[in-house]
């Protein structure tokens, strides 16, 4: 069971539509034969991970999905109700919602990458020095002259690109780089 699904080597078999494959999933069910396991794993092991495939993952998530599957397969054959559906239906179920896992732990960040807790109260002296920090930043802008104070404003916050102040004022590009620029400079000096 655990040979890569693209490895298994075909042996004579009857014509696939002659099978009855509920009888030989019962057989997996109630006497865990296997060679009726064999045969639905040269079966749909190939169908499952071209259905996966198709639905987008990759070879190698396909291959470990059908191989997931078939497994699942062997050990809740149990599970499978005949009168509820087809055997096809019941493993190409099982084979979305491995895929659906798959794609929700891509997603989804590892436990370790998760903060546990409540974030931690900054430290009072911290918050003092920012909001010192803003003050002095607020009286640097208010020196700056009106033209460099407004290009400031609009970039960083009106969030904005210097293309887009360029096309709002009707100023050349190299006009708001340079004006931009010579106002951070000036903002840095009275920072220090």
């Amino acid at each position: 069971m655990t040979a890569p699904i693209s490895e298994t080597k075909p042996t004579v078999q009857p014509a696939t539509d002659d099978i009855d494959w509920s009888a030989v999933l019962l057989q997996v069910r109630d006497t865990r034969d296997n060679a009726a396991f064999a045969a639905l794993f040269r079966h749909f092991a190939p169908r499952v991970k071209a259905f996966l495939m198709k639905s987008g993952a990759d070879a190698t998530l396909a291959e470990e999905c059908a191989q997931d599957v078939m497994a699942t397969l062997w050990h809740k054959a149990h599970l499978y109700d005949p009168a509820r559906a087809s055997v096809a239906t019941w493993i190409f179920t099982i084979a979305r919602n491995r895929r659906i896992d798959a794609l929700r732990r891509a997603r989804r960040p590892e436990p370790e990458d998760l903060t546990w807790g409540p974030d931690h109260e900054p430290d009072q002296a911290d918050i003092l020095a920012q909001r010192q920090d803003s003050a002095r930043l607020g009286a640097a802008l208010t020196q700056l002259p009106p033209k460099q104070r407004e290009l400031i404003e609009q970039a960083y916050f009106g969030d904005r690109t210097h293309t887009e102040i360029a096309a709002a004022t009707g100023l050349p590009l190299g006009t708001i780089k340079s004006r931009i620029r010579l106002a951070l400079d000036r903002l840095r000096h009275e920072l220090k």
